[in-house]
């Protein structure tokens, strides 16, 4: 059966979809385009609005092609009763929870003899990245209750795999050649505490970098009220670790904080940075804010813009709030209008363009080792690669490389910058 699929949403949504391919990689055969298909699967996101607009776009735009529509995900797992009205089109909707059996219904969906001799597991994926990274999901669902969150009623609570089954899986993909191992989940910080009954991020790592061979590990999604002295001296001295932090903070202000229900306070916040800073002089910091929260004022804006140009993340993201149905946030009476939100963001991306620009300055004429390619820029005629500065995605950017050889997908070289801007830096390959 050809098979066409769709992952929509973040890496952890990905990662799904690789083990649907997995369960059902004895029954199908992928295919590149629609048209050709058999089947078609939609993984679908469901946190904010722009997400679920994008997966009923895509269903609909995929429901026009001559094949079996089957949607999973996020999606269908937070609206299942309204979306089989909805739309019709769908064959089936497939919810999380039913992924442990998700070869036998696609199976009776396609009308075909699938037998469940391949289990929906982290160690039979098949891969849809490039061969030099992976991401490997450590957990699942959230122990926080955000107030502006709606993955815990998604996903669950705290989920999460055992030190071995993860570091089996580790082995095998260093076994392959993978060198950029991205570790993710809900709240990594939060990995093993349902399980070992405490935080056991950090017993996870040990095990990890003990694994033979030559590659790197990063971590995303730090929660801050819990990155402990013990993480952050294990990733400064440990050399398999990349000495990257994504803590998302989501505001400065500790009132906001306190409406959003995070653990965090201004205090800790400044006090984590800086520390992180002092002890790890080439971290990278990243983070995400979210803008036109109810009771944010304009003195918490100004507040926060104040607070990123003291820090001076080398990465942010934000987004602009978005009420999500079921969470805490709809309670608040203090709905802030759509083009003051916009206003604030553009306010706030604008500083971070300063911040980030000047931040990509102190690379003018130094060599940065350890860049691996990951792609050519025909327009161009360079090369593009990452560092252990840029995580695999649309926030961090990357590096333009002239080369005067041919290098290969995976290559790790060094680099003279030569030029910069916000969000790359240009150079010529130094042998």
């Amino acid at each position: 059966m050809k098979l066409y699929m769709v992952s929509l949403g973040c890496a952890k949504n990905k990662v799904d979809s690789e083990m649907i391919l997995g369960a059902l990689r004895d029954k199908t055969e992928l295919v590149a385009s629609p048209e050709d298909a058999d089947l078609i699967i939609v993984n679908t996101c469901a946190f904010i609005e722009p997400a679920r607009k994008e997966a009923i776009d895509t269903i609909l735009e995929l429901s026009d092609y001559d094949a079996k529509l089957v949607v999973c995900g996020c999606l269908p797992q937070r609206y299942k009763d309204e979306i089989v009205k909805l739309l019709p089109e769908v064959d089936r909707f497939i919810t999380i929870d039913e992924y442990g059996d998700i070869a036998k219904i696609v199976g009776d969906v396609a009308n075909s003899s699938f037998k469940i001799n391949n289990e929906f597991s982290p160690l039979n994926r098949i891969n849809t990245e490039p061969s030099y990274m992976r991401y490997v999901k450590i957990s699942e669902g959230c122990l926080n209750r955000c107030a502006f969150c709606a993955i815990p009623l998604i996903r669950g609570k705290l989920h999460s795999r055992t030190i071995e089954n993860i570091v089996e899986e580790v082995k095998e993909i260093v076994k392959e050649g993978v060198y950029e191992i991205n570790l993710i989940s809900q709240d990594t910080t939060k990995y093993g505490y349902d399980l070992y009954k405490k935080l056991a991020l950090v017993d996870l790592l040990k095990e990890l970098v003990k694994i033979e061979g030559d590659f790197k590990i990063r971590i995303l999604y730090l929660y801050p009220e819990v990155v402990t002295d013990e993480l952050i001296d294990f990733i400064k001295n440990e050399p398999k670790m990349m000495h990257y932090f994504d803590i998302p903070m989501q505001h400065s202000e500790t009132k906001i904080l306190k409406k959003m229900y995070r653990r965090s306070d201004k205090e800790l916040l400044t006090n984590l940075f800086h520390k992180i800073r002092e002890n790890v002089p080439d971290a990278i910091l990243r983070t995400t804010i979210i803008v036109g929260f109810p009771y944010e004022e304009e003195e918490d804006m100004d507040n926060l813009i104040e607070f990123i140009k003291d820090i001076k993340f080398d990465r942010l993201g934000a987004f602009t709030f978005s009420l999500e149905e079921g969470t805490k946030a709809c309670e608040y009476p203090n709905i802030i209008s759509e083009k003051t939100k916009q206003a604030r963001y553009e306010r706030l991306m604008k500083t971070q363009s300063e911040i980030a620009l000047k931040n990509n300055e102190k690379y003018m004429n130094q060599i940065l080792n350890d860049c691996f390619i990951i792609d050519y820029d025909e327009s161009s005629y360079m090369y593009v690669a990452r560092s252990y500065a840029y995580a695999p995605d649309e926030i961090d950017g990357c590096i333009y490389i002239a080369s005067k050889r041919e290098l290969s997908l995976g290559e790790r070289v060094n680099v003279k910058i030569l030029d910069f801007d916000e969000y790359t830096l240009t150079g010529e390959l130094v042998e």
